[in-house]
């Protein structure tokens, strides 16, 4: 009798082991896992949203448009001058511009507003909150930021521009209408930096 209670309470305890081992097996996993989607949303070269990531917050940005009637704005970058770089200096001298880039604008926006990274050398800006009056003064801001700096790669440094369209998210829109239209205020600017140039070369 008692050998048996003795018995059945060691196999209640190996079970509550086996439950805990596995109890913590799945803890670890569901924290892997949320690891790797983090890891999934980021650009592996600049540690910035990578495409992905940067649409899902432009859907959450629009999604608090909608709700609060807040205005929002999403920025779309495009650097001048870098195709150079990589064909002068290589990929990396390149690699490291655009690790410069997004590291220029990662410090000079808010916590609340999301930088990522598009593809090639084009760079997203989420503005949270913000006027159309502050959203154009931060494109002002930044373009001096990128126009202004230089970017070292082996006692090289490099220096790139930044065409930047703005777009002010009102009202309900598709995020891919948003990021289109921030788009192509990004060439009319880059255009006309161009007619600027070449009539100042003219003169």
């Amino acid at each position: 009798m008692f050998s048996r209670a003795r018995t059945s309470r060691s196999g209640e305890a190996s079970a509550l082991e086996r439950l805990a081992a596995l109890e913590a097996e799945n803890a670890s996993l569901r924290a892997q896992l949320v690891e790797a989607e983090a890891a999934a949303d980021r650009d592996t070269l600049t540690s910035a949203l990578n495409r992905r990531g940067f649409m899902r917050e432009l859907h959450r940005t629009m999604s608090i448009v909608e709700r609060y009637k807040r205005p929002a704005a999403v920025l779309y970058l495009d650097l001048d001058g870098f195709k150079a770089i990589n064909d002068r200096y290589g990929h990396a001298a390149g690699d490291a511009v655009l690790r410069g880039v997004a590291r220029r604008l990662a410090d000079h926006v808010r916590e609340s507003d999301i930088v990522g990274r598009l593809g090639g050398d084009e760079f997203g800006v989420i503005l949270n909150e913000v006027t159309p009056e502050e959203a154009a003064r931060k494109v002002e801001a930044l373009a001096i930021v990128i126009d202004s700096g230089a970017f070292a790669f082996q006692e090289i440094t490099h220096r790139v521009r930044g065409s930047i369209g703005l777009h002010i998210m009102r009202s309900v829109e598709d995020p891919e209408v948003a990021l289109a239209r921030a788009d192509e205020a990004m060439y009319a600017e880059k255009h006309a930096r161009r007619i600027m140039a070449q009539a100042f070369e003219a003169f």
